[in-house]
């Protein structure tokens, strides 16, 4: 679909527009953008997740951009504008590898005349995709802000053997399928065949599906309270929400359903009919399987193979997290949190954690993101650090 335009501007905020960059590592890359008015100006490049576009990042970019700099968001491989088409779950997996999406960045970079970027800020997914690029190329990443997902980092050394087993064959998923309540970790079901048929539809399925995921995961949901987990058990781990360890045998469509809002999203200030209409839309043309392929990667040991080019190495440029409040994320994976302050980030300035927030904490809490954001740009430029 070479002849699909950019998105449309009817839906964007003024200050930002959309376009195509062509020759990206093989891609046509779409993408979004502010303050690109006036050349010269410090870049971040701001990295979504699933199952979001450039556009979850909407309303923090008029502000950085205020702020003067060139803010850049694009529809990372396999999402939105920048796919294709659809994939098929049969696709070669070698193009979403972690250390190719850093190749992607790498020629949208140059492509944008951009040797150095002053943050990469990286959300769920993205926050997985920024980690690696500030641990690969501390040279152009010159610091890192990741979101809702702890990035853990490369293995130590010694754990090197150890860290290659593909997480597919983690023991822990007999343990959950055996459990009273037979349960699913969602990562194994994203990289099965049946997760993308069962959330590919309509505009009209999607945005059910979609609102019902966006609003279970967010603040609105009152269920939400998130606790650091005892550890990686079966037991442990069913204590989160279904939309993290699910029912086994229930989709995720069918999952999230049973939690949807009462009002169908009509009170979702956050999250507009309209706004949920640019995602339904996307996903609709694109199906779900080329934003589920990062997934399989994990799965399948690529991930960990791809961290382990780094083994030993930490993240050298200053770091920040930022979360929402009612956001599980950060405590899924029970000790990454803790690894990341302490190992992973030599310059850590801390952890943020927004009220009012769930899992879409840009989406959500726009301001008090930004406002975050711009507090750690400046510490980061001068070369202090605030631990929280």
């Amino acid at each position: 679909m070479t002849d699909l335009p950019p998105l449309d501007a009817a839906v964007l905020p003024a200050d930002i527009r959309a376009l195509f960059v062509e020759d990206i590592n093989g891609l046509r890359m779409h993408l979004l953008e502010a303050g690109h008015e006036d050349p010269g100006r410090p870049c971040l490049l701001l990295l979504h997740g699933f199952p979001e576009l450039a556009y979850s990042w909407r309303k923090v970019m008029p502000a950085l951009a205020k702020a003067g700099y060139h803010v850049v968001a694009p529809d990372l491989r396999g999402y939105g504008r920048t796919a294709a088409g659809p994939v098929a779950y049969e696709a070669d997996l070698a193009p979403f590898r972690m250390h190719n999406l850093l190749l992607d960045l790498l020629c949208l970079l140059a492509a944008l005349d951009h040797e150095r970027v002053a943050a990469v800020i990286g959300h769920d997914f993205g926050s997985w995709v920024a980690g690696f690029c500030a641990l690969a190329r501390p040279d152009v990443f010159g610091s890192v802000v990741l979101m809702s997902a702890p990035f853990a980092g490369a293995p130590t050394l010694d754990a090197l053997a150890d860290s290659l087993c593909p997480p597919a064959q983690d023991p822990i998923h007999a343990a959950l399928a055996g459990l009273p309540r037979p349960r699913e970790h969602y990562h194994r079901y994203f990289a099965s065949p049946a997760a993308a048929p069962d959330m590919d539809g309509s505009p009209a399925q999607v945005a059910a599906f979609l609102r019902a995921y966006f609003h279970y995961k967010s603040a609105d949901w009152p269920g939400n309270a998130p606790h650091q987990l005892a550890g990686w058990t079966a037991e442990a781990l069913a204590q989160m929400p279904t939309y993290y360890v699910m029912d086994l045998g229930r989709s995720m469509p069918e999952t999230v359903a049973l939690e949807g809002p009462e009002d169908g999203g009509a009170g979702c200030a956050w999250l507009t009919d309209r706004d949920l209409g640019v995602y339904a839309t996307e996903y609709a043309r694109t199906g779900f399987q080329g934003p589920l392929q990062g997934y399989r990667c994990r799965m399948d040991g690529s991930l960990a193979r791809d961290l382990g080019r780094f083994a030993g190495r930490q993240i050298e440029v200053p770091a920040l997290f930022v979360a929402g409040r009612s956001d599980w994320g950060p405590f899924q994976a029970p000790g990454a949190l803790e690894r990341m302050r302490a190992r992973t980030c030599v310059h850590f300035h801390g952890c943020q954690f927004v009220e009012g927030a769930g899992h879409w904490v840009q989406q959500e809490q726009a301001q008090a993101v930004s406002d975050l954001l711009l507090a750690f740009l400046r510490r980061s430029a001068a070369g202090t650090v605030l631990r929280a």
